[in-house]
C-alpha cells in the first residue's frame, strides 16, 4: 500500500491511542467513497506489484479448487451507516468505542 500524507501521524496516535473522532470519520469515509480499482487490479493482471496497490476495501481473498478466485470487500453500507451514527451523534458513541479500542489494545 502506497503511504498516505499524514499516515506517519495516524499511526503515532493510533500506538499512543490517542485517535481523534476525526481520524475515524476520515477512515470511514474513505472505506465508503474509495474505489475499489487496486483491488480488481490485484486479480486482473498477473504481475503486479502489492506494495503499490491500495487494498484497504479487501477483506478476504479466496481461490477454490478449480481457481477461480473470489474478492470480498469492505460493506459499504456499513461503513455509512457508521457515517450517519457519527453525524448524528454529539460523540458519545465515538468516545466509548475509542475507549474500547485503547483498552483492548493495551491488553495485547
Amino acid at each position: 500500500m502506497t503511504a498516505k500524507k499524514g499516515d506517519n501521524g495516524l499511526k503515532k496516535r493510533i500506538r499512543e491511542g490517542k485517535l481523534t473522532r476525526s481520524d475515524v470519520v476520515r477512515r470511514l469515509a474513505e472505506l465508503a467513497f474509495g474505489t475499489a480499482n487496486d483491488c480488481i487490479r490485484l486479480v486482473m493482471q498477473e504481475d503486479v506489484c502489492i506494495e503499490n496497490l491500495d487494498l484497504s476495501l479487501l477483506t478476504e481473498l479466496k481461490r477454490n479448487e478449480k481457481g477461480t478466485l473470489e474478492i470480498r470487500l469492505v460493506d459499504r453500507l456499513k461503513a455509512l451507516e457508521q457515517l450517519a451514527v457519527l453525524a448524528d451523534s454529539n460523540g458519545t458513541d465515538l468516545e466509548s468505542f475509542l475507549q474500547a479500542m485503547q483498552k483492548s489494545g493495551e491488553q495485547e
